[in-house]
């Protein structure tokens, strides 16, 4: 039986986009926000997701 090996590097750059994407979609972000989130990713997410903790 042959080994497969398997690289991660190729795997998590489509998910990270795919990540990105869904993220800009979620919370709604125009044009520049979006080209933003790439830097701020968590930021977004933190200020999204904090509406609902307090």
């Amino acid at each position: 039986m042959a080994e497969k090996k398997i690289e991660v590097a190729g795997i998590m750059g489509p998910v990270w986009a795919i990540g990105w994407l869904f993220t800009i979609g979620f919370l709604k972000l125009g044009f520049l926000n979006g080209l933003l989130a790439i830097l701020l990713w968590p930021y977004y997410l933190g200020n999204y997701f904090s509406k609902f903790i307090s």
